[in-house]
């Protein structure tokens, strides 16, 4: 008799010790798993807030492109992705100024205009300047009635026949309008102090 209960206790010392074993795994598991699952929320979190926080410019592109007009770009584009934008150059695009003056590496601005001339543009604008002289061009090239030129509408090259004024101050003017006084081209950083006073008394806004 006392060797029958003796082997029961001892089977049932096993069974609970079975038992625990297996609670044991099972928590062991359950934790783990638990903390797989923890991970991947917070990977999905990040991920998420990167994309909303994504930044867009607005940037104009004018003269001889495929497609003139306004793009929004991500913050941190180039020239060179504004012009995929609007297709690539046109062909009367005049690729001698694209190759001198054009960055296509830099940087975009928000509200930042871009602009391509024609083929001769320059040309015909330097053409006027030996004509007529630098004392007479303005009013060979005046977009009002007062021989003043309107740096809100002017051409490359009207812009050029300015004093001081060359191809790039001119492509900087143009980057920065619109202007609602003539003084802007100074506080927007289109040109500096001393070629302003040079042209402030031959140029306009309206």
């Amino acid at each position: 008799m006392e060797n029958f209960l003796t082997s029961s206790r001892n089977r049932l010392l096993l069974i609970l010790s079975l038992i625990g074993l297996i609670l044991i795994g099972c928590g062991v598991f359950f934790f783990k798993s638990g903390l797989s699952f923890g991970g991947t929320k917070v990977e999905v979190l990040s991920e998420s807030t990167g994309s909303e926080n994504q930044k867009v410019i607005t940037a104009e592109i004018a003269g001889q492109v495929m497609i003139p007009g306004v793009f929004k770009l991500n913050d941190g584009s180039r020239v060179d992705d504004l012009l995929i934008s609007a297709g690539g150059f046109s062909a009367k695009a005049d690729r001698t100024w694209i190759d001198k003056y054009l960055n296509r590496a830099a940087r975009l601005t928000d509200g930042q205009k871009i602009y391509v001339p024609t083929v001769g543009e320059q040309s015909n604008a330097a053409t006027a300047k030996n004509n007529a002289g630098d004392q007479t061009i303005s009013t060979s090239f005046s977009s009002d009635s007062s021989g003043l030129i309107n740096i809100n509408s002017a051409s490359l090259s009207q812009l050029d026949s300015l004093p001081g004024i060359g191809q790039v101050y001119g492509q900087s003017i143009i980057e920065h309008r619109p202007y609602s006084t003539v003084e802007e081209l100074l506080s927007k950083g289109a040109l500096k102090n001393s070629v302003f006073q040079k042209i402030k008394d031959k140029v306009s806004v309206y």
